[in-house]
């Protein structure tokens, strides 16, 4: 939809996907900050740069301590060309540096010896043998938790959460309500489901300091069970616009002249791994639609079974207890976007089609 893409270069503090959009700049010790908490750094890390740093680390590791194996092999006096009869190496058949490598790559990887091995004449490799085992093995241990935690993070369940790409005002009950649409896309359901929302506005106190972003809570609602919503079906969720409303100003004249953003958060537990997920999304006032309502999207099937048509989800008509003039008068929005546009507004007619018809 043309007008959503024209959205783009609007401030705003959520993304549609639900990241976050803000910049953070101009932090002291910012580096200290994410190596002070460290395991959460490595779970966030691209996949890219987290097989990098764990390749990386490995190969250290085995030439770090294979080093340390040729200097105690060097101290010892193995790599002398002509030892006394008696000589036994802290290592077998390790001259190089580059068998040391190898030798330190067995040991940390436990394959067995078979051509190198340590002798028990050099309590020093002994020991650097157990310190080697030891630091390894908790860095292994670090690795796999890393690559699980990455694998198993909820945010990947909650990017299977479906939001309508616009929000919509109607009447419902005899009062005027915000509504926006969310669908579970997996057969697993979630449990104990909360949808809440938060507008961000400017503000300015009764002492004149102006606020940027100004937090009021939105209570969304569901028919009679708001508190544990059952969301296997797409559901649509409402606002009331009463007097208790932060937006109980709104109307379809100034709809358009507003400056906010309404961020909207579902939070559910998996029913699989009884983790908690949170999925986001954000509305900016070009992206909800006065006088329209969300197309129905579920239908009987022969088989005894419901069927969710998706290609409707985000489908609105005209809520037929809208007077005609607020209809007409909130197409004016689109119109002005089309002169905005200029050349383009073929194409954002086209492109409202797709969503209104």
């Amino acid at each position: 939809m043309q007008h959503l893409i024209m959205t783009d270069n609007v401030r705003r503090v959520m993304s549609k996907d639900g990241r976050s959009n803000v910049k953070i700049d101009n932090v002291e010790g910012m580096v200290k900050l994410f190596l002070h908490d460290i395991w959460t750094t490595v779970v966030d890390m691209k996949w890219r740069y987290k097989i990098t740093l764990f390749a990386s680390t490995f190969v250290t590791t085995w030439f770090v301590f294979g080093v340390v194996f040729y200097l105690i092999g060097l101290r010892n006096g193995d790599f002398h060309a002509d030892p006394s009869s008696n000589h036994t190496p802290c290592v077998m058949n390790v001259d190089t540096l580059t068998g040391a490598y190898l030798f330190s790559l067995e040991t940390q990887t436990t394959i067995g010896y078979g051509f190198r091995h340590i002798s028990e004449e050099c309590p020093l490799a002994i020991v650097t043998l157990v310190l080697q085992l030891v630091i390894t093995g908790l860095a292994e241990i670090f690795v796999t938790g890393a690559f699980l935690a990455k694998l198993a993070r909820p945010k990947k369940r909650a990017g299977s959460i479906k939001f309508s790409r616009l929000a919509v005002v109607c009447k419902r009950g005899g009062s005027w309500c915000l509504m926006v649409r969310v669908a579970n896309m997996r057969n697993s359901l979630l449990i104990q489901c909360q949808l809440s929302g938060k507008l961000l506005s400017t503000h300015v106190t009764q002492e004149g300091e102006k606020t940027l972003v100004h937090q009021s809570s939105v209570d969304f609602q569901l028919d009679s069970s708001s508190e544990c919503p059952f969301l296997l079906l797409p559901l649509t969720f409402y606002h009331v616009l009463d007097e208790r409303s932060p937006l109980r100003s709104l109307t379809a004249e100034n709809l358009p002249k507003q400056d906010f953003e309404l961020l909207v958060t579902l939070n559910g537990t998996m029913e699989s791994t009884a983790a908690t997920c949170q999925s986001r999304t954000s509305y900016l006032p070009q992206e909800i639609l006065w006088g329209y309502e969300f197309k129905p999207v579920l239908s009987d099937t022969t088989g005894g079974k419901l069927a969710a048509d998706f290609s409707f989800f985000d489908k609105l008509q005209a809520s037929s207890l809208v007077h005609p003039k607020m209809k007409f008068c909130h197409l004016e929005r689109f119109g002005s976007l089309a002169v905005y546009a200029g050349s383009e507004s073929s194409q954002i007619s086209s492109k409202i089609s797709s969503f209104v018809f």
